[in-house]
């Protein structure tokens, strides 16, 4: 796993990814000492009245500028999960996921994938918390000012967060 990756590194930059076909959020998280610091965050967009094809390329063309301008060690996506009452959402994810898993794997960084419930079992120390309750422990977890907005920055800030502290790095 990417824990022998973290061994005996001063320190590592992690993106952690919320994929969606509509928005991916991102964040990057880079270990200090003695901390945790938010390098970048923020939302990927395609337009909704494109073709499937061309909102991934863009999503691959945006992941690949992101990649490649801020070199993380890492990238931590989301896992795939499904509802019953919206499978067509699970298709699209794993869309966008295949896209961004290509897209680091071309590039030789390590992926690491986390379902939603760790995350927030991580964060919350509840598997059930709600997107509220992750925006605010992911908050307080990194001394953020404001409340990281949209959810799909908090969701990705959350991914990174989790990744590292199973690291072991120290987040404050």
């Amino acid at each position: 796993m990417f824990f022998s990756i973290v061994l005996g590194v001063r320190s590592i930059r992690a993106l952690g990814l919320d994929p969606g076909l509509v928005e991916t959020g991102y964040a990057i998280l880079e270990s200090t000492r003695p901390g945790v610091t938010v390098v970048e965050t923020g939302v990927l967009r395609t337009r909704g009245d494109d073709p499937l094809e061309v909102r991934l390329e863009q999503l691959y063309a945006e992941v690949c500028g992101l990649l490649d301008r801020l070199h993380p060690e890492l990238v931590v996506i989301e896992e795939i999960y499904a509802e019953t009452k919206f499978p067509r959402t699970a298709i699209l994810m794993g869309h966008a996921r295949g896209v961004i898993c290509l897209a680091a794997r071309q590039r030789k960084i390590p992926i690491v994938p986390l379902t939603p419930a760790e995350v927030k079992r991580a964060t919350t120390a509840n598997g059930n918390a709600s997107k509220r309750q992750v925006q605010r422990a992911v908050q307080a977890l990194l001394g953020l000012q404001a409340l990281p907005r949209p959810s799909h920055v908090a969701d990705a800030l959350g991914l990174a967060v989790t990744a590292l502290s199973r690291a072991g790095v120290a987040l404050r």
